[in-house]
């Protein structure tokens, strides 16, 4: 893929990939970039997730939830329509919340709801996310496989232009040809290295991704 000279600069032409929590679910999609934090996120809408009441906490870390076209259950690990397992759980909004791991391939956005059945008997399922990996490959949120809520070393991107770029599979298999590449991650864009072209903005510890051409 040809790069043009307007990449050259990386202090006049910063590019960051822009966390989706919002989309359809385990589809297929690129974060946008712009001044927003980075990723592509495979994600539910708010609500998509229904309790089944199959376990004491509703898809709790290590459970496993089914794909639905329309909405997702908790469902037994070891059965047949199990697709993806809970990495990690959390309360609240993914927006205000703690980040999911860095492999995460989609999120799961949980409504409040008033099942017959809950965890503690209140009738309430707390809003919350779950940070899911499917059970079986591909995976999404892998170094290079093009998805997952957010973008890490390994990733690739291309532009959208007018300075953002979306994140896209590094082995070609995506709508779009990788551009560049997310080679490391470091605090500040002054520890990027010499041969850096675009800055990929990461969030967490070490925010900014230092990328070159491919």
């Amino acid at each position: 893929m040809h790069v043009g000279n307007r990449w050259r600069s990386p202090a006049a032409y910063a590019a960051v990939c822009a966390v989706l929590l919002t989309g359809c679910q385990g589809a297929p999609g690129g974060g946008a970039g712009g001044d927003r934090p980075g990723g592509r996120a495979a994600t539910v809408p708010p609500g998509a997730a229904r309790p089944s009441g199959y376990g004491a906490v509703f898809l709790a870390v290590d459970e496993c939830s089914s794909f639905g076209r329309t909405s997702f259950t908790e469902v037994s690990c070891a059965g047949e329509r199990a697709a993806a397992r809970v990495v990690a759980r959390h309360d609240g909004t993914a927006r205000d919340g703690p980040r999911c791991p860095a492999t995460t391939d989609f999120v799961l956005h949980i409504s409040e709801r008033r099942p017959a059945f809950d965890e503690d008997g209140d009738g309430v399922v707390p809003r919350g996310y779950a940070c899911m990996r499917h059970l079986q490959p591909p995976h999404p949120g892998d170094p290079g496989g093009g998805g997952g809520p957010r973008t890490i070393v390994g990733d690739c991107v291309h532009s959208l232009g007018d300075g953002k770029v979306r994140e896209t599979a590094c082995d070609g298999s995506g709508e779009h040809e990788p551009e560049f590449k997310v080679t490391k991650a470091v605090d500040t864009r002054s520890d990027c290295p010499a041969s850096t072209a675009l800055y990929v903005r990461l969030g967490g510890t070490a925010p900014v991704g230092c990328a070159r051409p491919v």
